[in-house]
């Protein structure tokens, strides 16, 4: 099995001739298509919201992009905050949800409105030094430990991550809250990431809607929202079977029913911060085959490298390959497919067959358009490169130029040193 490119063979040819590889390259149409989608499955709730990650794709033209279907930022550093309020996002447009958090990014979460999303009970002590008060909306993440499975699989394992609240801790967070003065109350969770499977997200939130009813019952504290957080996946490898969306937001909506409607709690509004699911089907990294080596195993070397999509090599994670114009090519050649870092993992894929491939040919490295540019790096003095949109009438915009040499050593140019090799 195969996946199709969004982009032709032709378009490309076009496109780099004015951007050189490598570079990130995003589906403007596929996005939008995909926001819609989105709302829609999620319409029956009244106040629902998405939050995107802006951690997976830290781009403002393609976050305005969402925007413009009625999606806040998802933030969990100063600079993402930033990021959010130079793009407009606005008070509750803003979810901040970190953790191990400075007391400088909680001031300016605090100043810019945005809703407040604690980690630990700890952090309200911490909380309300920093800003000096307690927030009247305010969201806690909850961790239920132990495995979480669906049927017989093991999705993930919250008890070994570093997230969230206890089942103890987050009662007595709501009551401490309410006491400083909290009104309005978020739950928020996290448990299991890029499934890829309809089954999660109602199985999240029925787990959280039972917490909401306890939790409003036993501390008297309103429930305003629930943050169903991110965990939907995407199908990296062709013969996976994508999540509809539709079927997880009527999943939702017949927990919703089942658990927060009789309890009288049919007026809490549904949060979603997905990143993955929104863009990274929609990105590519586009690279350029410049070197084949002939040892123990047949390498083709690419200009592109594990630090404009790390992935593979920190998680041996598999992103789809596409030789444009030999798609219909038999795979017949076993490669793996290399960058020029001074680190062995440093492979996009590892004996994967592929049709053969010449000196020049163009390479479309799929699902990196969340967790590509986003996690990029400089070792080895690499450059970043830069991202491109494919606009819905075929044209294409620089959103992010490639960084030059004077970007690296910018950091130096308060010593002499640093002037020299900035000029």
């Amino acid at each position: 099995m195969t996946k199709k490119p969004f982009v032709t063979k032709e378009q490309l040819e076009e496109i780099v001739k004015e951007y050189p590889t490598p570079f990130h390259l995003y589906d403007e149409k596929g996005i939008r298509q995909n926001a819609e989608a989105l709302k829609e499955a999620f319409s029956w709730n009244k106040g629902y919201k998405e939050y995107f990650a802006v951690k997976a794709t830290p781009n403002p033209f393609l976050i305005k992009i969402l925007q413009e279907y009625g999606c806040g930022c998802d933030c969990s550093s100063y600079t993402e905050l930033m990021l959010s309020e130079a793009i407009g996002a606005t008070g509750e447009d803003i979810m901040f949800s970190s953790n191990d958090t400075p007391a400088e990014d909680f001031r300016l979460a605090d100043r810019l409105g945005a809703i407040i999303n604690l980690d630990d009970i700890t952090h309200i002590d911490f909380l309300e030094k920093a800003i000096g008060h307690i927030p009247e909306t305010i969201s806690c993440r909850y961790n239920p430990g132990g495995i979480f499975k669906i049927s017989n699989d093991i999705m993930d394992n919250p008890g070994d991550a570093k997230y969230g609240m206890t089942t103890d801790q987050i009662f007595d967070a709501f009551r401490i809250l309410k006491e400083k003065g909290a009104k309005e109350f978020g739950i928020h969770a996290f448990l299991a990431s890029n499934t890829v499977t309809n089954e999660y997200y109602p199985m999240l939130a029925k787990v959280l809607f039972e917490l909401a009813v306890r939790l409003q019952k036993e501390t008297g504290a309103h429930i305003k929202f629930i943050n169903l957080s991110g965990g939907i996946g995407i199908p990296y490898k062709p013969d996976q079977e994508p999540n509809d969306i539709r079927v997880i937001g009527e999943g939702v909506r017949k927990v919703y029913e089942e658990v927060l409607v009789p309890a009288g709690m049919g007026d809490v509004a549904i949060y979603t911060e997905l990143g993955r699911f929104m863009l990274g089907p929609y990105g590519c990294l586009v690279t350029k085959a410049v070197h084949e080596k002939h040892t123990y195993k047949e390498y083709i070397g690419v200009d592109a490298c594990a630090a404009n999509l790390m992935r593979p090599a920190i998680y041996g994670a598999y992103h789809h390959i596409t030789v444009m114009g030999k798609e219909d090519e038999p795979c017949d050649h076993v490669y793996d497919v290399t960058g020029s870092l001074c680190e062995n993992n440093d492979k996009f894929a590892v004996d994967r067959r592929l049709p053969k491939i010449d000196i020049g040919d163009l390479l479309v490295i799929h699902d990196a358009g969340a967790h590509g540019f986003s996690m990029g790096y400089n070792y080895n003095g690499k450059l970043r490169s830069a991202e491109v949109l494919l606009k819905e009438d075929g044209s294409t915009q620089l959103i992010r130029r490639a960084e030059t040499p004077k970007d690296y050593f910018a950091t130096f140019d308060c010593f002499e040193i640093g002037k020299n090799m900035v000029k």
